[in-house]
């Protein structure tokens, strides 16, 4: 069974030429992050990756993580893993220097985690949890706050969780029952449960750091009551020492379809008289301060969706080129063939591979752009960049997801019945895949959220501005060997552009009718924003290519954009047909009717 090997040209290729290093690091705190220092620590990345995380991969699948008597012991060899992980100072990467981080920029950080999710997905999803409470733990908590949990957080000697659903509240929030009375020494009682914790309870670190949102006896129905909490698993003493044990148990994990290793917990809190938590900024605030950590795992989540369609990739690949079976079509004469000679094994390769590179150029122009948000010292430029974030998170998460599911059920196809038998390790990564499309807000939730706060809410401005951008690109690509790219893209772009002109003018009016086809607008917006960054990656490598530069490298980048135009980016005027005339079929059936 192949391990996994970080595609370090392509990570490269995208954050120097395509998602542009050298502006971020002009970015004021990020001038330490050379080509060269990103070099080596991508070199390094890699080696851990391969090396520690992926032949991993396969025992948490077979031999994932267990429970007894509210503890959780992780599969075999993880502990060690998360060890050298916290030595190597890896969880630190992106947090600021003041706290205990590296202060590497986020374009850097999300391609290192890329590698994490590609060689292991279900270990990856603990310090990927870890930073996001830092996050809203670093921007919203008091001094104190920040002083107890902080440093011992950012160096991963303790863990974070979020902590939002309850058995009656799945994604509907405002359906959060558990309660936080305040104790009058600045602390709280909390009593409630919570399900869907991942990492909830695990043996890798001393300690975890529960965010928790709660109702205090006074807040207000709806989520204008939610509230968040700091909830430690084991008290902190005075001096940074652990103390006694916090009221907060794990009473099992879920057993599941994938991400075995990866504990799954329904966490009680104030069995035994009340969990003791800790208010994070003000009462009635939580669900404001918790997107700081829902937006953040959205993004990652998308990476994780990219990270697993590589490693799928690169085990079809693998199996492609040693499977030997059947002659080569239109070769007379010839002998028994390797399958990644048979048109429709390369189809389904090139599938995989096009749409994989796609998603990770989307997502380094995302992450180029967090970091321009959070230190331009423009403020336009400043402004510009986060509502160009704050419209593709939900591309990033939703489309890159769905498309993780479809890579890899393609990655089994290509194993044809090995692809059916789990020793071949194909199907663990269809099953690890099909939850990332999920947990962290369904797609729908992804596509809810697009059309309304992201398009109509603003008139679709943001979209505007990227579409221009979009008309942009396709305009520059001039000459013969473009016209086919050009072309597609362009009518790929007119078909998105159409389908935001729908949403604007139909959202106040028909909000049903939008929301039924707004999960066929974010794959539509996704494949076409995927296109547009293919196109620019063909664009430069054009340009190496004329410079007398060229290498296979570059010369498959032409190729891949090609295919993408060809195969993915056609389908674009079909979705914006569904987009635009869709609803009918779907709304007005009854329900007796299904």
């Amino acid at each position: 069974m192949s391990e996994y090997t970080a595609p370090l040209r392509d990570l490269q290729f995208v954050v120097e030429e395509l998602a542009g290093l050298d502006a971020v690091n002009k970015l004021p705190g990020y001038e330490e992050a050379t080509p060269d220092l990103v070099q080596a620590v991508f070199e390094e990345a890699a080696k851990f990756a391969g090396g520690v995380l992926s032949p991993l991969n396969r025992a948490g699948d077979t031999n994932g993580a267990r429970w007894k008597d509210t503890e959780v012991t992780t599969t075999p060899g993880w502990k060690n893993a998360y060890g050298q992980f916290v030595e190597g100072g890896w969880n630190a990467l992106a947090c600021p220097g003041e706290i205990g981080g590296q202060n590497l920029p986020r374009l850097v950080s999300a391609m290192v985690e890329e590698m994490w999710n590609g060689a292991n997905m279900a270990f990856a999803l603990c310090p990927m949890l870890t930073r996001g409470a830092i996050e809203a733990i670093e921007l919203r908590g008091s001094e104190h706050l920040k002083e107890t949990y902080l440093p011992k957080m950012v160096s991963g000697e303790w863990t974070g969780t979020m902590n939002l659903t309850e058995p009656q509240a799945g994604s509907d929030l405002a359906a959060v029952r558990t309660r936080a009375v305040p104790q009058g020494d600045g602390s709280y009682k909390i009593d409630g449960q919570k399900i869907f914790i991942t990492y909830g309870e695990h043996d890798l670190t001393d300690n975890i750091i529960h965010l928790v949102l709660a109702r205090t006896p006074t807040a207000p129905e709806g989520v204008k009551g939610i509230s968040l909490f700091v909830v430690p698993k084991f008290m902190v003493n005075a001096d940074g020492s652990l103390g006694e044990r916090n009221d907060v148990r794990c009473v099992s994990i879920e057993h599941k379809m994938g991400i075995h290793g990866s504990p799954t917990a329904v966490l009680a809190f104030g069995q035994a008289g009340g969990a003791v938590g800790y208010l994070v900024g003000e009462e009635n605030r939580g669900l404001e301060y918790m997107f700081i950590m829902m937006n953040a795992a959205r993004y990652s989540v998308g990476i994780e969706g990219i990270g697993i369609s590589e490693r799928a990739y690169q085990r079809a690949l693998a199996y492609a080129r040693d499977r030997v079976q059947g002659a080569e079509a239109g070769v007379k004469g010839g002998g028994k063939a390797a399958i990644i000679r048979h048109p429709d094994v390369r189809r389904m390769l090139m599938l995989m591979k096009a749409q994989t590179e796609a998603m990770r150029a989307l997502a380094a122009v995302v992450a180029a752009a967090m970091d321009t948000a959070q230190l331009a010292p423009d403020a336009a430029e400043k402004a510009k960049a986060q509502a160009f974030v704050d419209l593709m998170i939900p591309i990033v998460k939703g489309w890159s997801t769905e498309n993780s599911i479809d890579i890899a059920s393609l990655g089994v196809q290509i194993h044809g019945g090995m692809g059916f038998i789990e020793e071949t390790g194909a199907a663990q990564h269809l099953r690890d895949a099909r939850i990332t499309a999920i947990y962290e807000g369904t797609t729908g939730i992804q596509a809810a959220d697009l059309v309304g706060r992201k398009m109509a809410r603003d008139n679709g401005h943001a979209a505007k501005t990227v579409i221009a951008s979009m008309r942009e690109t396709a305009e520059s690509l001039k000459g013969e060997e473009f016209a086919a790219l050009r072309e597609t893209l362009s009518a790929g772009i007119d078909a998105f552009d159409r389908s935001v002109q729908y949403v604007v003018a139909n959202y106040g009016p028909d909000v049903r009718s939008v929301l039924a086809s707004s999960v066929p607008l974010l794959k539509l917006f996704g494949i076409v924003a995927g296109g547009w960054q293919l196109a620019r990656s063909a664009s430069i490598a054009a340009g190496h290519i004329a410079a007398g530069k060229g290498s296979d490298f570059y010369k498959t980048k032409l190729i891949t954009a090609r295919f993408y135009a060809d195969h993915v980016l056609s389908q674009a005027p079909g979705l914006a047909h569904a987009v635009v005339n869709g609803a009918g079929g779907t709304l007005e059936i009854s329900d007796q009717a299904f």
